[in-house]
């Protein structure tokens, strides 16, 4: 039995290879950015008003002050989506202009329009009267003061999120480069599991597989349901392997049949295949049992999960979200930490998956309270849960306020707060 920090290992140098495909950036969403993306244009793409107000030239008002007024005609007004162009513009003159609206030469200053006075009066708006000197640049929204033409927008290994279709619409981005989704086919395993929805007392609802499909709908991974294999299928499960290693499937996950019992064919399937990397039973909880292998000279890797419902999730968290993060160059992901509600205690040896609530205290700092009820089979802590804490190994009891390693759920809303 190997630790969690060797089997990370062992996944990470297991990289298999996964295509890129250009789609539409506006379809992106969620997806692995596979290529740096560059701004093509300057954004704002014109100089422009910050505030609805009237455009002078900054000249015009260098010797002006409250002793000395100027009247500055009103020339005409310009909105934002009007075309900007104004011929023979002379000294003392002025525009009105409407938020986003261009600001072209001679003028290349705003006046807000809660500052204006107008001449003679506010119902007959010939001229407003300036005062005072003004600067030059006030209340102008800058050409390329965002983004730069060739400025780079999203970097290569960037999980897209909303806030970066906003930009790839706002700077004209049609086309991006992603990685292709992996395709993940996943089979369970077991003569009691069903898809039914009523069921004996013998029987458990096939909730596993509809866990981690539910997570490919908006997360990195095409989920393929291979079914349910039952306790005498080993050489059906065989053949399945055979197929798969030489279609388009890049992950085969099972869900079961990976411990040491009769039926538990699994692990004796692989092994008669070429591996170049494996392992089987990690010093973790839960998920002990869990199996991985790399089939030899091919880009296609498996993962043999624990049949438990709390087991199968966290070894998928664990295990193959990393490994899906490796083989789509996302960021490495870093823990944050949070202070322990509650004091626990376990074996020194292996590291804990533990089911916990996050939340903040009055002066800011995070805490997690690890949950009643951490069986492999319990759900209600896990619908109760925010969070994950992850408690090392090396070290059998964590007191009251120590800083403990967390993670996320698996999912594209990053506020865990609820």
């Amino acid at each position: 039995m190997i630790s969690y920090k060797v089997a990370k290992k062992i996944l990470i140098k297991s990289n298999i290879k996964i295509k890129k495909e250009k789609i539409d950036s506006l379809k992106s969403l969620n997806r692995v950015c596979a290529k740096d993306i560059y701004s093509p244009v300057n954004y704002p793409a014109g100089n422009n008003t910050a505030f609805d107000g009237y455009a002078v030239n900054s000249k015009d008002t260098i010797y002006l002050n409250k002793k000395k007024s100027k009247k500055f005609k009103i020339l005409k007004t310009i909105a934002a989506g009007d075309k900007p162009k104004i011929k023979n513009v002379k000294k003392f003159q002025t525009i009105e202009v409407m938020t986003g609206a261009i600001i072209n030469k001679p003028f290349d200053t705003v006046i807000p329009i809660e500052q204006i006075k107008f001449y003679p009066n506010f119902k007959n708006k010939k001229y407003i009267l300036v005062n005072k000197k003004i600067r030059k640049n006030e209340y102008i929204r800058y050409l390329g003061s965002d983004y730069k033409k060739n400025e780079l927008v999203v970097k290569k290994g960037t999980l897209i999120q909303s806030s970066h279709i906003l930009a790839f619409k706002s700077l004209g981005i049609k086309k991006i480069d992603v990685k292709a989704k992996p395709n993940i086919l996943f089979f369970s395993t077991g003569n009691e599991i069903s898809d039914k929805q009523k069921i004996a007392n013998w029987q458990v609802r096939n909730s596993n597989s509809y866990y981690i499909k539910s997570l490919s709908n908006s997360f990195l991974f095409n989920f393929i349901d291979g079914g349910i294999l039952r306790d005498n299928d080993e050489n059906i499960f065989k053949k399945l392997i055979n197929k798969n290693i030489k279609s388009k499937t890049d992950i085969i996950i099972t869900s079961g049949a990976v411990s040491a019992g009769r039926f538990d064919f699994v692990p004796r399937v692989i092994k008669k295949f070429k591996l170049s990397n494996f392992f089987k039973d990690v010093a973790i909880r839960p998920g002990k049992p869990i199996l991985f292998a790399k089939f030899k000279n091919k880009e296609k890797v498996f993962f043999g999960l624990p049949g438990n419902p709390i087991s199968s999730a966290a070894c998928f968290r664990f295990f193959v979200y990393p490994f899906l993060s490796a083989v789509l160059n996302i960021n490495e992901e870093k823990p944050f930490k949070a202070k322990l509600k509650n004091k626990f205690v376990k074996k020194k040896n292996f590291t804990r998956f533990l089911k916990g609530k996050l939340t903040s205290t009055n002066n800011g700092n995070l805490q997690i309270e690890i949950l009643q009820g951490q069986e492999s089979f319990r759900i209600k802590s896990f619908v109760k849960s925010n969070v994950w804490g992850v408690f090392k190994a090396g070290q059998s009891v964590f007191k009251k306020e120590q800083l403990i390693e967390c993670y996320s759920p698996i999912t594209s809303n990053k506020n865990i707060f609820y």
